[in-house]
């Protein structure tokens, strides 16, 4: 919306300001954050309500989390409408690609909201049927990774680039829509098994967020990716937008989100936020580098494999407890030191990610 205010700067020079994408970037994540703070108590009190009980403990779980029963959840709803408000007002409504990620955000927002309700109304940690649930996003990412191969250059839109090797691209036909699909549902569910802890899936949401605002400004900018040496993907730019609405309204949901929290995240934003991401990392063709970047992610959902297969095939359990954040509690960790700690790794492992957009 404020974008075509830049189409008066010929009458008001003022106005220039807002073709500046640093300028809506920052803009949509002081919207976003504000939007948390002012409405976030209001949506709390109205889920609490709502929800009575609030989000069922599991039996099996750690016994620390007992004393968190009561807790209201669905607290991505805050996260997604203070998204969709900074986007709404700050991001160039002529850009496709914010169309596809924001389609992809909702309609997994949508998914984990549905998984959500029907675990807070049955009282029961088992929600979405898991393979109806994967099967509905599947298709939104193969629908959104369509678009995506339509929208960019012949070849090099279904290509995989990888770090390091600057003139190493392979281009992977229709298999790019399967690839693509994969590397946002895996996203999406991967940062939905980390969501287990006060504060623990925000932080590297946030991290990732950040570090994709600058992969997507630099791969939308000719001059920039032309010095960097990286793939120049015209009109992904804009999504750095999106990030800094996601790292805005990420702020805000923590303040509510700290230990103890006020309200849990719930399917409804960790789907919804790994979707965002991973949507981002395929339309700027940093596949690759997400899964540096969200390498704890990564850890997490691989410890839940390794976990049931080591069960399945020898009976025997690998980790006290999956996903990994939960086997660190049972060894005695306290929350906030696995909080704190998993952060650290995440920064870590995004200076990594990083690291490859200069290394070529």
């Amino acid at each position: 919306m404020f974008y075509w205010l830049a189409d008066l700067s010929g009458t008001v020079s003022f106005f220039n300001l807002f073709r500046y994408l640093t300028v809506r970037t920052g803009g949509a994540m002081m919207t976003a954050l504000v939007f948390v703070f002012l409405f976030g108590p209001w949506i709390i009190d109205h889920l609490r309500l709502r929800q009575g009980k609030g989000q069922p403990i599991r039996a099996d779980g750690p016994q620390s989390h007992f004393s968190k029963a009561g807790t209201p959840t669905m607290g991505g709803l805050m996260i997604l409408l203070g998204i969709v408000v900074a986007t709404l007002l700050w991001a160039n409504p002529r850009n496709p690609y914010v169309w596809i990620v924001l389609a992809v955000t909702l309609g997994f927002g949508l998914v984990g909201f549905y998984d959500d309700y029907l675990k807070v109304t049955k009282q029961s940690h088992r929600g979405f049927a898991g393979r109806t649930r994967i099967g509905i996003e599947l298709l939104i990412a193969l629908a959104a990774c369509l678009a995506i191969a339509q929208l960019g250059r012949p070849h090099f839109a279904t290509s995989l680039a990888f770090p390091v090797f600057k003139e190493m691209i392979v281009d992977l036909g229709w298999f790019f829509l399967a690839f693509g699909a994969f590397i946002i549902v895996g996203a999406g569910n991967a940062v939905n098994l980390t969501d287990g802890l006060d504060g623990l899936a925000i932080g590297p949401v946030m991290i990732a967020a950040a570090s994709f605002l600058g992969i997507s400004y630099l791969s939308g900018n000719a001059v920039f990716a032309d010095y960097l040496q990286i793939h120049y993907v015209a009109g992904t730019g804009e999504l750095a937008v999106l990030c800094g609405a996601v790292i805005g309204a990420g702020l805000g949901f923590l303040w509510f989100n700290a230990p103890p929290a006020s309200i849990f995240m719930g399917d409804t934003g960790s789907l919804a936020l790994g979707g965002l991401i991973g949507t981002v990392a395929v339309a700027t063709k940093h596949e690759i580098a997400l899964a540096i970047i969200g390498g704890l992610f990564v850890l997490e959902a691989v410890s839940v494999i390794v976990q049931v297969a080591s069960f399945k095939l020898t009976g025997k359990r690998v980790f006290r407890m999956a996903p990994i954040h939960h086997h660190f509690e049972q060894k005695g960790w306290t929350e906030p030191q696995i909080v704190i700690r998993f952060w650290i790794i995440s920064i870590v492992l995004a200076l990594g990610g990083l690291a490859t957009l200069k290394l070529r």
